[in-house]
């Protein structure tokens, strides 16, 4: 029995060494003919290599507290390979309130401990801050293509592609009050204070513009509707800190809380995204076909 179970054993392993034998061999046997060397794909559309792309879209703001914005605007890229691209996207915003700003405005109590937060339920809308531009230089990446399927009948080319590089946001917020201001504006009652705060630089309607700088990525597919046509969705991060509130957010150096200021430590982070929808118009408006010899 011992010698049958060795002699099986030894059987076993020479069949499975041939059969590994036969699998690298079967790799290794080459193309012949007129096949021979000829790429993967022949006739394939090349939709971006050598081409400008200008795109039209309007991006939406997600997730906002008080404000959102819409960003009508544009694209303008370049494609030296058919996987990567150059260029710079933007819009200009308008802003829509939200919910929120609807219920503060309409059930919010003025703040008596600190009056700078709330002096007046009514202008709350007045102290948000607002989003009013974006820019952003940007590289594309385009690690995958295809095809998509609609009900089996409907077949349009498209790809997938990451993005990265640095926004340029221009914001409106609440302007800075000092804490002298605010006490010369909130002596005696809070009655007085409330109207000294509206007639004067420290009340809500008192506004300051400024740029900020921010890491900007996301991803997007596209489908290519035609030769020198695509619509695009996107997705889009712009994580930096702003004050959207205009209200009092942070304590002084000696810990109290709050510091009855209102400056560039009471900006907090936030993770700002949105979403995009465009269409893209690619010149010249014939993409390029592979053929054998590419």
């Amino acid at each position: 029995m011992k010698r049958f179970a060795l002699t099986l054993t030894m059987i076993v392993a020479a069949l499975a060494l041939a059969g590994v034998d036969s699998t690298a061999r079967a790799q290794e046997v080459s193309v012949q003919g007129p096949l021979a060397g000829a790429p993967a794909v022949v006739g394939l559309r090349i939709y971006r290599e050598t081409r400008f792309t200008v795109q039209l879209h309007c991006a939406m703001t997600l997730q906002d507290e008080f404000s959102r914005a819409f960003l009508p605007g544009g694209q303008l890229m370049f494609h030296p390979t058919d996987w990567l691209g150059i260029g710079i996207w933007g819009g200009f915003a308008f802003n829509i309130d939200s919910a929120l700003s609807d219920q503060v405005t309409a059930k919010g109590q003025t703040n008596a401990v600190n009056v700078l937060s709330l002096p007046n339920k009514t202008n709350f809308t007045s102290q948000i801050g607002r989003l009013k531009w974006v820019a952003a230089p940007q590289v594309s990446f385009i690690p995958l293509r295809g095809k998509l399927g609609i009900f089996e009948k409907l077949f349009v080319d498209a790809d997938f592609y990451l993005f990265g590089g640095v926004g340029f946001v221009g914001l409106e917020e609440r302007a800075d009050v000092t804490k002298e201001a605010a006490a010369n504006a909130t002596r005696g009652s809070l009655a007085q204070a409330i109207p000294m705060l509206e007639r004067t630089q420290t009340g809500p309607e008192s506004r300051a513009s400024r740029v900020a700088i921010a890491p900007t990525f996301g991803a997007g597919l596209n489908l290519f509707l035609a030769d020198f046509l695509s619509m695009s969705i996107e997705w889009r991060a712009l994580p930096f800190s702003w004050n959207t509130s205009g209200t009092d957010e942070s304590g002084d150096e000696r810990g109290d809380f709050p510091d009855k200021a209102i400056n560039s430590s009471d900006r907090l982070s936030h993770f700002n995204h949105m979403l995009t929808l465009g269409f893209g118009f690619y010149l010249p408006v014939r993409p390029k076909i592979s053929t054998v010899d590419d």
